[in-house]
C-alpha cells in the first residue's frame, strides 16, 4: 500500500519510505565494504550480480512492490553477501571474530577444518530469500496450495546450480588467484554439491516455517497482504 498506512495493524513507517531506508542503510554499508577489499577484482565479480539484482528491485518496485518481510530478508541476505565479497567468501575472519569476542575458536570447537562462511552463505540463501521468492511466485503466477510452496524450492536450487556452473565458468576464464578466490572450493570436490544442498535445506526450513504459520493462522497471510494491496490500488 502506498497511503494510509498509519491504520491499525500497520507499522508508522510508510511501506515505501521502508524501502528507501533499506536502500540506505546497504548503500551504507556497500560503500564501506568497497573500501580495500582483500582482492578488488573478486570484489568487483561478486558486486555485479548484486548491481543487476538493485538494479531489476528499484525498477519494478511500483508494479511489483513486495512486503516489508521480503524486503528486510533480501535485504540481510544482501549484508551477508558483501561481507563476503570483501573478504572472499573462503576468507572472512568469522572465527577470528568469535576468537576475540568468547576467547575460544568457533573451528576448533566444531572441529572444522576449513572456512564455512560459503556453507553459511549458501543456507541462508535459501532460508533468507525463501519467503521472497514464495510472494513473488504468488504475485506474478498467482500460485496457489502447494506450488506456492514447491516452486520457491524448486527456484532455489536451480538457481543455485546455475550459479555453480557461473562460479566454474569464470574461474576457466579468468584463472588463476582471481580464478581460485572466486570459485572458493578450498579443495573440496564436493563443494558444489554441498553448497546446492545447503540452500535447498535453508528454503524448504523457510517453506516449512511458512506453511506451519500459515496452517496456525488458517490463512496464507501473503496472500493477504497480496490481495489487500491489489485492493488499495484499485482504489
Amino acid at each position: 500500500m502506498v497511503r494510509g498506512e498509519k491504520q491499525a495493524g500497520h507499522p508508522l513507517i510508510p511501506h515505501r519510505k521502508y524501502l528507501v531506508l533499506l536502500a540506505v542503510l546497504f548503500a551504507a554499508l556497500w560503500v564501506a565494504l568497497a573500501i580495500e577489499p582483500r582482492y578488488r577484482e573478486d570484489w568487483a565479480l561478486e558486486n555485479a550480480l548484486v548491481v543487476a539484482f538493485a538494479i531489476g528491485i528499484a525498477a519494478s518496485h511500483r508494479k511489483l512492490l513486495l512486503s516489508r518481510v521480503s524486503y528486510t530478508l533480501i535485504f540481510l541476505f544482501l549484508c551477508l553477501h558483501e561481507v563476503g565479497a570483501h573478504y572472499t567468501y573462503a576468507e572472512v575472519p568469522y572465527d577470528a571474530w568469535v576468537e576475540a569476542i568468547t576467547g575460544s575458536s568457533l573451528n576448533e570447537a566444531m572441529g572444522w577444518e576449513r572456512n564455512h562462511f560459503d556453507r553459511l552463505a549458501h543456507f541462508l540463501y535459501g532460508l533468507l530469500m525463501g519467503y521472497p521468492l514464495r510472494e513473488f511466485f504468488l504475485r506474478v503466477a498467482d500460485v496457489r496450495g502447494f506450488w506456492g510452496y514447491f516452486l520457491p524450492l524448486d527456484f532455489t536450487l536451480s538457481t543455485s546450480a546455475i550459479f555453480e556452473l557461473f562460479e566454474w565458468g569464470a574461474a576457466e576464464v579468468f584463472g588463476g588467484d582471481l580464478g581460485a578466490a572466486y570459485l572458493g572450493t578450498q579443495g573440496d570436490i564436493w563443494d558444489a554439491h554441498k553448497d546446492m544442498a545447503l540452500a535447498s535445506a535453508g528454503a524448504l526450513i523457510a517453506m516449512l516455517i511458512t506453511a506451519g504459520i500459515n496452517a496456525y493462522l488458517q490463512h496464507d497471510f501473503a496472500r493477504e497482504w497480496q490481495q489487500h494491496r491489489a485492493k488499495k490500488l484499485r482504489g
